[in-house]
């Protein structure tokens, strides 16, 4: 397995870490950090996930700069995105800090072009990620790290960024999860 791969895996390994700092009310207090409360786990939760969220960019930069690019990595990559975003978001509806239709349009969206892309693997092609995917999952990143630092920096100058990147993500989500049915319809007409 070439060392992307590995970064890719490494991604997945961290989500049940975030988890337990997000979900367990460990009793650190909380610390104060530009304007915004902030509960010590959520903090940790949140720099383990901005961490693994880099981790995608760290390896799609090694495979193309030393062209390590694998069909195994562009079907791992794409699923250690969904995952953790999928458990950022399920755990942050728990929370009572994301909306659940919102999290519902993004979870639908990620099942069906994962779906798609087993379905295309089944006939020997590979969907790698396009221009509106890699944004769709830029903006879900800046969502959850926004919410997770409890809207930090914006909280003293009174714009919700966490909001609008709320909605932001579910448009983007929704237009990218149409997109790549549109451009892969040939996918499930000759399935």
């Amino acid at each position: 397995m070439n060392i992307p791969n590995q970064i890719t895996i490494s991604r997945i390994l961290m989500i049940p870490v975030f988890m337990v700092f997000l979900l367990i009310p460990f009793n650190w207090g909380s610390i104060q950090l530009f304007g915004a409360d902030i509960p010590v786990s959520h903090f940790v939760a949140a720099i383990i996930f901005i961490i693994a969220a880099a981790t995608d960019w760290l390896d799609g930069y090694y495979a193309r700069k030393y062209d390590l690019v694998t069909s195994m990595g562009k079907f791992l990559d794409p699923l250690a995105d969904k995952l953790l975003i999928t458990a950022a978001f399920v755990g942050l509806v728990g929370l009572d800090m994301f909306p659940a239709w919102a999290a519902v349009l993004i979870l639908s969206r990620e099942f069906a072009v994962t779906g798609l892309r087993l379905v295309a693997s089944g006939s020997g092609e590979v969907i790698a990620a396009s221009i509106w995917g890699k944004w769709k999952t830029v903006s879900q990143i800046v969502a959850a790290a926004a919410l997770l630092l409890h809207n930090t920096i914006f909280v003293l100058i009174g714009i919700p960024f966490d909001v609008i990147m709320i909605y932001a993500a579910v448009l983007l989500t929704v237009f990218s999860g149409v997109d790549y049915f549109v451009k892969n319809k040939h996918v499930l007409r000759d399935s």
